[in-house]
């Protein structure tokens, strides 16, 4: 028998040290202890996609989650589409900071960097 991880989903999103350090952070201020970050992809934007980032305690049957160092990262089948090979990152600057989607299948972004097209 096979017993290499072939039925293993890699990834959709994978999220950087930065990133899942910022996470974790606001998962401790806010006290949250159900569901996860949501990330996904809805229409709009100056590019004709945007991206979407919040706190989600349900998790739907067509939901993609993967486990990043013990934060719950959930992709819709939908956006996961869009974000196969994405990396979140976060950075900071004299402002506070944002997070960034990086991400190759993007053709065309806008110059705020929160929407694309494919």
């Amino acid at each position: 028998m096979d017993t290499t991880n072939a039925d293993v989903q890699a990834p959709v999103i994978t999220l950087s040290e930065a990133a899942l350090k910022e996470v974790k952070r606001l998962i401790n201020v806010q006290g949250l202890t159900e569901g996860g970050l949501r990330l996904g992809v809805k229409g709009g934007g100056c590019s004709g996609l945007s991206y979407t980032i919040n706190f989600d305690e349900k998790i739907g049957p067509h939901d993609q989650v993967h486990d990043f160092d013990g934060v719950k990262v959930i992709v819709d089948a939908k956006s996961a589409i869009y974000l196969q090979g994405t990396q979140l990152d976060f950075q900071k600057d004299l402002m506070g900071g944002n997070f960034k989607f990086v991400n190759p299948n993007a053709d065309k972004t806008c110059g705020c960097g929160e929407s694309f097209s494919a």
